[in-house]
């Protein structure tokens, strides 16, 4: 492959974009929240990647190539983990619920649905958590984790 202007221009475009995309796929892989992406975004970049790879991979070899298969899998990862952490609710680390699909049983807040505590997503003490939750909800002592906090009046 020649080293020419348009060339220089793509790696260098290639290596931005991959850039801005890494702080993404890595505090999603790390909190595994992924509630503010859209399942239909996700799902549609996907299928989009997949038609445009006729084209891209139709081209002669170079950056494009690289970026191309950057989003490909990047995409990929997002919805695989998109599936497993929000849709069918499960931390594998762990093999329990993840917080954001799961409610703890037996603690309805006013609204009647349940309240749940995170304590590895909160930067708050535990204490300053089960003092926030029980505030929120409409009997003493029902929010789950915090059965031996006791509220200070």
């Amino acid at each position: 492959m020649e080293v020419t202007v348009p060339v220089v221009a793509g790696a260098a475009s290639t290596v931005t974009f991959v850039a801005s995309t890494l702080p993404m796929l890595v505090k999603a892989g790390r909190t595994r929240d992924l509630g503010s992406y859209s399942f239909g975004n996700i799902g549609l970049a996907n299928a989009g990647n997949a038609v445009h790879s006729i084209y891209v991979f139709s081209l002669p070899p170079g950056p494009v190539w690289v970026l191309h298969s950057f989003y490909v899998l990047s995409t990929a990862l997002m919805l695989v983990w998109y599936l497993r952490y929000e849709r069918f609710g499960m931390d594998p680390r762990k093999g329990e619920p993840t917080t954001s699909n799961w409610k703890p049983p037996n603690s309805p807040d006013r609204s009647g649905r349940a309240v749940a505590i995170d304590s590895r997503t909160s930067g708050r003490s535990s204490e300053a958590r089960c003092a926030s939750a029980l505030a929120h909800s409409s009997t003493t002592n029902t929010v789950s984790g915090c059965s031996s906090f006791t509220p200070t009046s």
